[in-house]
């Protein structure tokens, strides 16, 4: 399994997008003055063992203000569920040369495609692939202060941030780190972690992305309680050619004093996390049409129990894989109708269950 699983991500990265905006980067380049934007999502889950669900997922307003050429201010709002509100983004940019920014605030955490290009638009499938909630915790987003920029020359777009780590309490075996993340929200910062990504865009429709985050969980002062140290690296990929696409991605995490970590806070948080997913899609459309049908497939596999420590039981349920299939109607520049078909099934079990999805989408 490990070897199918380094050729096909070898595959993506020798055959496997322009370079691409995700919402705070097209909100920075609209101009002077206070610019407005949003995008959100409303979603129908046809289950087959279990109620079915509508739900509007998500509604997001963006403001921000350009002071001038080189000073910017981005934030986003959003609304989970109906019912859940919080700041997703919140940062100040400053162009300090050509090449490179000063990025201070509340920030994306570059790791992985979907993290940082999640509106609805940018990627097929009605949900997000399961490995970007349970390996990467998307979305994931800290406080913290770094640089960026561009290399036109070199083909090479950066990204070098610290941030306050995770909290100490609520990881576990399913969803591994993703209950530890702050969100901004009276934050402790005990503990500094540094996150990283390169993106070489060289090649006409080619971008490939190496990205890093490293660093130890926060522990509060006077506790006697232990915390962790992660590990993460990444590597992704996107292509797109006339009416073809393709984007791949695989991500290893490793989790330092689980054993210590899981007798403390009677958790079965595992040592080791992976996953990787590989995609196609063709556009049905005549490449020269204003609207775009694209038919897509999906295969994705996430293990949260790769690796376990002492005394700890491998959970085979946590080694999980995703086919999923479908369309994405893309009407007009910034609007997608989407349904699609999942079968999910686990290691644990011999039995499956499929999903059917619908859904719209909206980015503007």
């Amino acid at each position: 399994m490990k070897n199918f699983k380094l050729l096909m991500l070898l595959f993506c990265l020798s055959t496997s997008f322009i370079f691409s905006q995700n919402a705070a980067e097209t909100l920075m380049a609209k101009g002077d003055g206070l610019v407005m934007g949003g995008y959100g999502e409303v979603h129908l889950n046809v289950n087959e063992d279990a109620n079915n669900k509508v739900d509007v997922h998500r509604l997001v307003t963006l403001l921000g203000y350009n002071f001038n050429d080189k000073v910017q201010f981005v934030s986003e709002i959003e609304f989970e569920h109906v019912k859940e509100v919080y700041v997703e983004q919140a940062f100040l940019s400053y162009a300090m040369t050509d090449n490179l920014n000063l990025r201070a605030g509340l920030m994306l955490v570059p790791m992985g495609i979907v993290n940082e290009y999640h509106e609805p638009t940018t990627f097929n499938g009605v949900e997000r692939p399961g490995m970007d909630k349970s390996i990467i915790p998307s979305t994931w987003r800290e406080i913290g202060f770094g640089f960026n920029g561009r290399m036109d020359n070199a083909s090479l777009k950066y990204q070098l941030y610290l941030f306050n780590g995770f909290k100490s309490d609520g990881l576990g075996g399913s969803n591994g780190i993703r209950s530890g993340r702050q969100k901004g929200a009276e934050a402790v910062w005990n503990t500094t972690n540094v996150s990283f990504d390169v993106d070489w865009y060289g090649v006409a429709g080619l971008k490939l992305g190496v990205s890093g985050y490293f660093g130890d969980s926060n522990v509060d002062e006077g506790a006697d309680v232990p915390g962790v140290g992660i590990s993460m690296v990444g590597f992704d990929a996107r292509y797109t050619k006339d009416r073809f696409g393709m984007r791949g991605q695989y991500i290893t995490t490793s989790i330092d004093g689980s054993e210590e970590y899981n007798t403390a806070w009677d958790s079965d948080l595992g040592s080791e996390m992976n996953g990787w997913y590989m995609e196609a899609s063709y556009n049905l459309m005549a490449s020269d049409k204003s609207e775009r049908l694209d038919l897509f497939a999906r295969y994705s596999n996430y293990d949260t129990h790769a690796g376990v420590a002492g005394s700890l039981t491998r959970n085979d349920a946590y080694n999980r894989n995703v086919l999923t299939t479908g369309l994405s109607w893309h009407v007009a520049d910034g609007a997608v109708f989407k349904m699609d078909y999942q079968i999910k099934g686990d290691e644990g079990s011999d039995d499956n269950s499929s999903v059917l999805n619908f859904g719209v989408g909206v980015w503007f």
